[in-house]
């Protein structure tokens, strides 16, 4: 359905809910309906490390400390902390925090949740990246917790925004399934679970006790709707009052349209390809004629060179994105920490990217297939498309495969793919996330590698990382992260495309906070 066509059936019911959310001064139930772009795949907060998963379970858990719209560190479920020493962080608790079933958050429930990710059991992204660090955890008193590493680490605030606080009673002895049917769905977070239908919806309800401030709405029903056009036409009828991600088609006409208020920002997610650099045969690399290949081109790094000249960064942003997305040679924007700024943008030059295969032995090319989610984030798998198109006009004969999200990750985690499309938000706030997560060689006793779905590896670059994991000064460590990240780009470790827009439209009298790290939570929804 197209925006022209919805506006017709916005009428009456859009102004009655309008004037509904303009009483919101006053005590007045209010239901909230927001569509999200993405399903999550699992609703234990320990189980998978994905966007989609973490969005959903911050409306109902909580982390010791959390980020602002900006991506600095404030406080959560921690209301201070401090370095006791160069190795020990020590943590107080917030008295009189209640989880949602009336108990009282313990730090008893703090080192059990930060125990509980090294046991889940076949993650495809654990959340113990976070938690490899702290060798440590001693209960001073029942609001105080000191966590000790094996050497001076800087990143602990940062990766503690990336564990959620799980009470400990309802979740002993539970698997990861369990808990979509509600079982440990206890947090202590402004929502409380009411059910969930996998690839449809969350319910939630407000929860009354919340020590922070309290949501606007009793009731929200969180909407999983991956189609653009499905998702827009959802919020033009009244059936939802926001959404994520509006399709950039519809740009123009959302920013004009008096009846709709429109947000956007920046993100700190990067979409990049990766390719399989590791082995002498991959499944989906071919002759031109489909013929297998004894040799795997993309271990070679003037080839993967040559792919990042081909491709039209510009071209993508200006006539797919609609301006939004910013073309990148980081891994994250200029706002984050680590951001290096001698990395420039590769430009789009397709006759030099033909001399490069040239002199790697491949003057005719060969054939590739580019798999990709086509569900997860802005335009994948037209970006994909667009990119499969860019490499055929310089002899990579491309062909694209796009599936759901939870398909493929499930693939990619596995190695399943030559070379795919993916994205990563630095959800810890600097680049350090995804040297850690997508570059390093993978190691899973340092938590390294834990999305490398290429099995790119080169050491030199991960001693610089780790020199940079224990270096407290921050103008050290940032010199550290700036020279891992370029030794990485320059290698073709991965090949960055852009720094994602994220944007939300919602229905008149509606405003939202645009965040840097893409999160949509229903709390930060208000009437204006």
């Amino acid at each position: 359905m197209s925006l022209r066509t919805c506006k017709k059936a916005f009428g009456a019911m859009v102004v009655a809910a309008v004037m509904g959310f303009g009483l919101a001064g006053q005590a007045q139930a209010v239901d909230f309906k927001l569509a999200m772009s993405s399903p999550p795949t699992s609703m234990d907060p320990h189980f998978y490390n994905l966007f989609s998963n973490i969005n959903v379970s911050e409306h109902v858990f909580e982390c010791l400390v959390k980020m602002d719209a900006d991506s600095k560190i404030i406080p959560g479920l921690a209301e201070s902390w401090k370095l006791v020493n160069n190795l020990t962080w020590e943590f107080k608790i917030r008295k009189g925090v209640k989880f949602h079933d009336g108990s009282e958050l313990t730090t008893d429930d703090i080192v059990w949740s930060l125990d509980r990710p090294a046991t889940i059991q076949n993650s495809p992204g654990k959340f113990d990246v976070y938690t490899k660090a702290i060798i440590n955890k001693k209960v001073i008193d029942k609001y105080t917790i000191q966590l000790t590493t094996n050497a001076p680490y800087p990143l602990m605030l940062n990766d503690l925004t990336s564990i959620f606080v799980v009470q400990k009673k309802a979740t002993q002895g539970l698997t990861s399934d369990d808990f979509a049917q509600g079982k440990g769905m206890i947090g202590t977070g402004p929502f409380k679970f009411v059910s969930y239908a996998r690839d449809d919806r969350v319910e939630l309800v407000k929860n009354p006790d919340y020590w922070g401030p309290k949501p606007a709405w009793d009731k929200v029903t969180l909407r999983f709707i991956p189609n653009p056009a499905t998702r827009m036409a959802a919020l033009l009828s009244g059936d939802v009052q926001a959404i994520e991600n509006v399709p950039t088609p519809d740009l123009p006409q959302v920013r004009k349209d008096p009846k709709l208020n429109f947000f956007s920002k920046i993100s700190h997610r990067v979409i990049y390809l990766y390719t399989d650099d590791k082995h002498d045969k991959s499944p989906f690399v071919t002759t031109r004629d489909g013929a297998p290949m004894d040799k795997n081109p993309l271990k070679d790094t003037r080839v993967r060179t040559a792919i990042s000249m081909a491709i039209n960064r510009q071209g993508i942003k200006d006539r797919l994105m609609e301006g939004l997305s910013e073309p990148t040679n980081n891994l994250v924007p200029p706002t984050l920490f680590g951001y290096n700024p001698n990395l420039k943008t590769v430009k789009y030059d397709p006759e030099g990217a033909k001399k490069l295969l040239a002199e790697a032995g491949y003057p005719n090319g060969f054939g590739i297939t580019l798999h990709t989610p086509n569900n997860r984030y802005v335009n994948d798998e037209k970006i994909a498309q667009t990119i499969a198109q860019n490499l055929t006009r310089i002899g990579i004969a491309t062909k694209v495969e796009g599936m759901p999200m939870a398909t493929y990750s499930a693939k990619g985690i596995k190695h399943e793919f030559s070379f795919g499309l993916l994205g990563w938000g630095a959800q810890t706030g600097e680049v350090s996330s995804p040297l850690r997560a997508l570059l390093a060689c993978e190691d899973a006793k340092k938590g390294f590698g834990t999305v490398n779905w290429g099995e790119y590896c080169n050491p030199k670059m991960d001693v610089v990382l780790e020199k940079a994991l224990s270096t407290v000064d921050d103008g050290e460590r940032s010199k550290l992260l700036q020279e891992a990240t370029a030794i990485a780009i320059n290698d073709g470790g991965i090949i960055p495309i852009h720094q994602q827009v994220t944007t939300w439209a919602t229905q008149k009298g509606i405003t939202y906070v645009p965040r840097t790290d893409e999160r949509t939570y229903a709390h930060n929804f208000r009437p204006q």
